[in-house]
């Protein structure tokens, strides 16, 4: 488990990057720069373990639940990215939802294997709203393997007027990925769309690592009132 010190620092590192959100991203706010349309994000399965009860805290960084000084335990990643429609236009005010198993294995569902011993410090779901860029920023851990399947994040967006996107995120280097009956039913390309290599954050003082993926709906989406992308308690 990382030192509290430590994880209370890169917390400060990254509420301090998530307030850059949308500094200097005037390229991802032109629409129509793309030669080509983008691709998808494949739907997949929600699962069985979608929260049955929310967790009292449901903000973005899953490490700490409310003002708990200890942190969930696991290797820490910072998953980000885009919202965008099929031209590349961002999407704002579009809510980005995900859930997973914690180093154990288990999910905050009353009903997955491993509940009874679940890492309580885990807050196992969060959600965020997008801004102007589209941009979404999530802290959490790499999600522990159990049995059928491979490591994998649950993701759900919904935005204004299209249909609610759900799917899963892959890590690439990860050997279970090829014997994944879901991740296997996907071709190379909608394998490409929501699996990515970790990165090492160059700053992180509890060896954090970096994960990027853009979602791509389905549909063009209406944009409604000004964004409010935020990090911090929601």
């Amino acid at each position: 488990m990382h030192q509290s010190k430590g994880h209370i620092a890169s917390r400060r590192q990254f509420l301090g990057r998530a307030a850059t959100l949308g500094a200097g991203s005037l390229f991802y706010q032109v629409p129509g720069l793309f030669a080509q349309e983008l691709t998808r994000t494949p739907q997949q399965t929600e699962g069985p373990y979608y929260p049955n009860r929310l967790p009292l805290d449901t903000d973005n960084d899953l490490l700490v639940i409310n003002d708990n000084l200890t942190p969930a335990v696991g290797d820490i990643i910072e998953l980000s990215g885009r919202v965008l429609t099929p031209a590349g236009s961002p999407v704002r005010n579009a809510e980005v939802e995900i859930w997973q198993a914690d180093h154990t294995g288990a999910y905050i569902h009353s009903s997955s294997a491993g509940y009874s011993n679940r890492d309580l410090n885990f807050q196992g779901y969060g959600r965020f709203e997008t801004a102007s860029t589209g941009e979404y920023r999530f802290r959490t851990i790499k999600p522990a393997l159990y049995e059928g399947r491979t490591r994998h994040i649950h993701i759900k967006v919904t935005a204004s007027g299209q249909p609610t996107l759900t799917s899963q995120l892959y890590f690439a280097d990860e050997p279970a990925n090829r014997g994944d009956n879901i991740w296997g039913r996907l071709d190379p390309t909608e394998r490409a769309a929501v699996t990515a290599d970790l990165f090492p954050i160059a700053d992180s003082t509890v060896d954090a690592a970096a994960m990027t993926i853009d979602v791509v709906l389905g549909e063009e989406a209406r944009s409604g009132r000004p964004g409010r992308g935020r990090f911090g308690r929601r």
